[in-house]
């Protein structure tokens, strides 16, 4: 380690080298050019505006916090309403000369915004390019491009969109360029009089490096070689448009190629004496190019021998004409290397068209020499791929025999590793989902029979829930699409989803254009309170759901309905005549009721979206309500009912002996208790007190002494390190700490994080390549195969397509954590099967070796309280290993620069490294267990026998030993005749398991009984502290009543309740007599009836039982397996199951008869 270092650096520094993220350097921009101008004697301001979107999403809050760094250097930030409306301020910054009372010489406009709102602001670029610049303001326009399409509903690339408006383009290859090309972009801007588009993307913006300082202050040259015309290109007044149209035309565009000449922004980066192959790339694609070249070993000596030229290319449009012509003298073939539609191949054609055949080079890109499609259009260039169309044509010159024979290895190797992507196929998938308690996950119902259509923002994502909402529209066009369906389908009603955040952005006009179409439609103004997709900012102005009434009343919106889940913060007298306020459990019936009405109408959904609400709460800006829900797993009956109501994923699996229960999450709950509503006696709320603290297991003295290991060198090669992890979890912190030990080790790195929709639970992965000097890392992406780290802290997104093309198992090490967390599937299909051995596996057939597959997970909760902790862990984990080359001294400094849980993020690096030297630790249980886990600990349920000794206990405790007897002689029957037949125990397992669950169907009597057992207290009291209250919420049927859903409306009870299970427990003895009120009700006459059903199918399958019908006979052991829940939903359930097996048995019964005509 060297000098001492400082979060504060990236802004404050003025030379030498920082370690920043690409959007904190679009940050610092400002400043720099500012200091530039402060230099030259000029007066000037920044002013930037625009509208956040991926992946520029966080620039407007890395804006906000950077504040007071921004303030000093007169750079001001202007949220925009919108892209149009920035854009249109923008405009006016360029017009401040004209003011006979300015007081700054200019003022610099930084316009950002993603693809689609470059597209949405054509018609103001149009004009503000053509009316120009200042002379010492100019203009830059930072376009976010999402080429994958991974965070937007279209792919995009702006290029296009700029060319269109004669906006010259400008695209840095990397984070290191983004000062310098953006100092650049306006100093063309201020000569030409042309606005500049600055383009970005996720692989580019969203990385994070040691960038140098050097060139901040470093002159441009200007052209002599271009003649000025009278008056100059920027700004003025007045200026009629033919005349700014001639000057754009006839002047600007040449202005910008003469300083671009001048300046030499595009150049030769590699040559060779004798060239004959020339490689043209621009932007993330040159870097793809660099690394592509390293990959294959070609380097100055082998360039040499083939005879290799590079042209880098910083301005694609318009190209540069000199600098292209002299790069393409006297090479046979041009390779042009750009992603999506061709931007400089057209280019250079043009340039070289008029060529002599013999020394006009072949130009190959997007087709070949014959035509025939070479690079693709469409999808995203990868290094991988790069490297192979390098290696094709390469392949096909003459040059030293032992050097193509390499190269042909290489391209070997890269192709079989993209045709393994290309077939792969994960185990499963980590789909985003909403987050825990999202109101989305209410207020995006539908009634049954309608149907929505979705907009732009978090709640796009309903499209995949099953939630009869289908197709979408550009951000504010919301639900005018059913104007142009409405008049040609016999369909009646549209319900429609549109958040705060675009309604304030444009979504008013949507909803203006439907009222004015006269079409039957409701939409649903999802208030939040915070634009959730891109970190939760605030919309840029004043707004609130009140606010949202008065506009649409004065719209001549009616009915207007207010649904929230507090609906006693609205007061009538706030709100417009009419507007009706109704509680959250009532949505279905305000709903039904507005899809009848005629005309457009509006329900306004409010509710603070859940992930804003827990960052306010940590930051005691909202209250946190001292309530938990907790779920009393011996009442569950996992039917999934709480999930169906909640949507939540906070609801988690929690496999037991007793089979897969359900759990809440506390560290993840964000309190919304719309589970509640899950028909369930199970549900139980903590009212006060707090969670307890789990037992933080203090280490033995001197742990921090621990032998240190010997760590990789960096001398020869890149260490490349890939992190995968959940969104929301923490994984991205690791590689932020890596990068910044490497800083302070004086290494170079470069981490690219990959997040896409990974903020609502989707997968997250980081690549971190680590290296001696910069000219070693010059891609972020690590190539397929080249991991020598895997970081695992999700298992499902390691196993993953873009997980495992990185490993190879002759180089990746890999530490993985094997506690995995669920997928959102889980929400909807109950009984998913997360196939952990068989992610387990596949990883461990693409790495070294399985022996660092560790619960990470388990063990941070064991030793430290909290799975958050799980990630520093499996950082010293690795480290000790001596998988990780940086020094211990590094990454501790690292650690406390990130000024966060600073003790306890040491505590839990410290602990990995200590379970690296004793693994055996991992094992070690040191948490206290109720004495019911323990007890079934003695019992080995996945064993015929200890499972029918298990339930046996379990029946016997239910009903007594009578009925303890009669399971176990049935039981034990029907094994004896699999026996007979050759049959191993998988149909005895399944019966014994099946046939206990239905005799022991959990009417009154259980319920309470189970309710009464020391555990249901043990595991409250093992789990809270301090003073509470607790609430049971329950449906007793003899209280009647229904709720606006038209279910038995679900009542809190106090631990009074508890007394009366005491005794209602001994009411067990009167189950199935003629004493048992209970048992006179549908939903017991029908359980009882399924036992019946049951010992039916048992009989029926021994005596049909063969070794070619097993699968069928499963199939009608296994019907009632999805009878589970209670009332309403136990009747479906019932319903549904006897249909099925009715058809399992027909299927085994024409089984049957085929065997008996075939031996007859």
């Amino acid at each position: 380690m060297g000098k001492s270092h400082n979060l504060d650096d990236k802004y404050t520094a003025q030379s030498g080298s920082v370690f920043m993220t690409g959007t904190q350097a679009l940050v610092r921009l400002p400043m720099s050019q500012v200091r530039r101008d402060r230099a030259a004697g000029l007066n000037t301001a920044a002013f930037v505006t625009g509208y956040r979107g991926s992946p520029l999403g966080a620039y407007d809050q890395q804006l906000e916090r950077a504040k007071k760094y921004l303030d000093p250097y007169d750079v001001r930030f202007q949220p925009g309403v919108n892209e149009d409306m920035a854009a249109t301020a923008i405009w006016g910054t360029q017009q401040v000369p004209l003011s006979a009372k300015a007081n700054r010489d200019g003022v610099v406009g930084y316009w950002y915004g993603k693809g689609p709102g470059v597209d949405r602001c054509g018609d103001v670029f149009k004009h503000g390019n053509a009316a120009g610049s200042s002379a010492h303001g100019g203009v830059l326009c930072l376009a976010g491009d999402d080429h994958s399409a991974k965070s937007s509903t279209l792919p995009h690339q702006s290029d296009h969109a700029f060319m269109a408006a004669v906006m010259p383009v400008l695209y840095p290859s990397s984070i290191h360029e983004f000062i310098e090309v953006g100092l650049f972009g306006i100093a063309l801007s201020r000569y030409s009089g042309c606005w500049v588009g600055y383009k970005v993307i996720s692989d580019t913006v969203e990385t994070s490096a040691v960038v140098s300082l050097g060139d901040e202050l470093k002159p441009f040259v200007m052209p002599e070689d271009f003649d000025m015309p009278e008056g100059g290109l920027n700004l003025r007044w007045p200026d009629p448009p033919l005349v700014q149209d001639d000057r754009l035309q006839e002047h600007k565009a040449y202005a910008a190629l003469a300083f671009a000449k001048a300046n030499k922004i595009d150049r030769v980066i590699l040559d060779s004496p004798q060239a004959r192959f020339g490689i043209v790339a621009t932007g993330k694609a040159f870097e793809d190019v660099r690394q592509a070249l390293q990959e294959l070993g070609i380097h100055e000596a082998e360039a040499r021998e083939i005879g290799l030229r590079l042209y880098k290319v910083r301005m694609p449009w318009p190209l540069e004409p000199s600098g292209i012509r002299a790069f393409s003298e006297g090479l046979d073939e041009v390779l042009i290397i750009e992603e999506r539609r061709e931007i400089i191949e057209n280019q250079i054609k043009q340039q070289l068209f008029n060529w002599r055949p013999d020394v006009r080079p072949r130009i190959i890109g997007k087709f070949d020499e014959k035509d025939r499609p070479f690079l693709p259009l469409s999808a995203a260039l990868s290094t991988s791929r790069v490297a192979r169309a390098i290696a094709t044509r390469l392949l096909l010159l003459p040059f030293d025999e032992s050097l193509k024979k390499r190269i042909q290895e290489r391209l070997a190797y890269l192709q079989r590793r993209a045709d393994e992507r290309a077939n792969h196929k994960a185990p499963i998938e980590r789909q985003p989902w909403f987050c825990s308690g999202c109101p989305h996950n209410s207020s995006t119902k539908v009634p049954e029979g309608s149907k929505a259509m979705a907009g732009i923002g978090c709640h796009y994502m309903v499209q995949w829930m099953e939630r009869d909402t289908d197709t979408f529209t550009q951000m504010g066009g919301e639900g005018v699409p059913w104007t142009g369906i409405s008049h040609y389908t016999d369909e009646k009603h549209r319900f429609v989803n549109l958040g705060d955040g675009t309604y304030f952005h444009s979504g008013l006009l949507a909803i203006r254009a439907s009222k004015a179409s006269g079409v039957n439609i409701t939409y649903k103004v999802l208030y939040n309170d915070a634009v959730a997709m891109t970190g939760g900012q605030t919309v840029d102005g004043e707004l609130s759901a009140e606010i949202i009434a008065h506009q649409l009343h004065a719209e001549g919106i009616a009915p207007i309905y207010i649904v929230s889940d507090e609906p006693e913060q609205f007061s009538a007298k706030e709100l417009p005549p009419g507007v009706q306020i109704r509680h959250r459990d009532d949505l279905d019936l305000v709903q039904r009721t507005l899809r009848e009405c005629q005309g457009c109408n509006v329900i306004i959904y409010a509710q603070t979206c859940a992930a804003e609400k827990r960052r306010r709460r940590k930051r005691g800006l909202m209250v946190d309500p001292a309530r938990r829900v907790v779920i009393n797993s011996d009442v569950c009956e996992g039917c999934g009912d709480c999930s169906v109501q909640s949507n939540c994923v906070s609801i988690e699996p929690l496999d037991t002996d007793m089979g897969r229960k359900r759990k809440i999450n506390q560290s993840s709950c964000n309190k919304d208790f719309s589970c509640l509503n899950g028909f369930c006696p199970s549900f139980v709320t903590i009212e006060g007190g707090q969670l307890r603290k789990k037992k933080v297991v203090v280490p033995e003295a001197g742990l921090e002494q621990l032998p240190l290991p010997v760590i990789p060198s960096l001398a020869d090669k890149p260490w490349n390190i890939a992190i995968t992890g959940v969104g929301g979890t923490g994984v991205l912190t690791i590689g932020a700490l890596l990068g910044m030990a490497a800083h302070m080790d004086g290494h170079a790195s470069m981490i690219l994080d990959m997040a896409g929709l990974a903020q609502k639970g989707g997968a997250v992965m980081s690549h971190v390549r680590l290296a001696r000097e910069p000219s070693m890392v010059t891609s972020p992406h690590i190539v397929a195969g080249s991991a020598d780290l895997m970081i695992a802290a999700d298992a499902v997104v390691a196993a993953s397509r873009d997980g495992v093309v990185l490993c190879d198992p002759e180089r990746t090490a890999a530490v993985m954590n094997t506690t995995t967390a669920p997928v959102a599937s889980f929400v909807r299909h109950r009984d998913i099967d997360f196939k952990y051995s068989a992610v387990e596996a596949r990883v461990a057939q693409h790495v070294k070796s399985a022996s660092h597959f560790h619960r990470f997970g388990s063990a941070a909760e064991q030793r430290l309280g909290d799975s958050i902790a799980t990630n520093i862990m499996m950082l010293g984990y690795a480290w000790q290993c001596g998988l990780v080359p940086l020094s211990f001294e590094s990454l501790d400094a690292a650690l406390a620069l990130n000024g966060v849980a600073v003790e306890a993020n040491r505590r839990a690096f410290h602990w990995g490294r200590k379970l690296a030297l004793e693994p055996s630790l991992f094992t070690v249980d040191v948490q206290p267990k109720s004495s019911a886990v323990v007890e079934s600990k003695a019992l080995d349920v996945k064993t015929l026998e200890g499972l029918m000794a298990h339930r046996e206990r379990h029946l016997t405790a239910y009903q007594g030993a009578s009925l303890a007897k009669k399971y176990s002689e049935r039981v034990e029957r029907f094994r004896l005749h699999c026996e007979s037949l050759g049959l191993d125990d998988t149909l005895p397992l399944q019966v014994a398991a099946e046939y206990a669950r239905l005799l022991a169907y959990k009417d009154e009597y259980e319920v309470a009984r189970l309710y009464s057992l020391p555990e249901f207290r043990e595991n409250l009291e093992r789990s809270f502290e301090g003073e509470y209250a607790v609430k049971l919420h329950l449906a007793p049927p003899f209280l009647g009543g229904t709720g606006t859903d038209g279910r038995p409306k679900k009542r809190a009870f106090g631990t009074w309740i508890l007394s009366v299970f005491k005794l209602l427990q001994h009411g067990s003895k009167l189950r199935g007599t003629a004493l048992d009120v209970f048992g006179y009700t549908t939903e017991r006459r029908a359980e009882r009836e399924w036992i019946t059903h049951y010992e039916q199918d048992m009989d029926t399958v021994q005596e049909g039982l063969s070794a070619d019908n097993v699968e069928l006979a499963m199939q009608v052991l296994s019907v009632s397996v999805a009878i589970r829940g209670f009332g309403i939903v136990k009747h479906k359930a019932m319903d549904e199951a006897g249909l099925a097996r009715s058809a399992a048995l027909s299927g085994f019964g024409a089984k049957q008869k085929t065997a008996a005509r075939r031996a007859a």
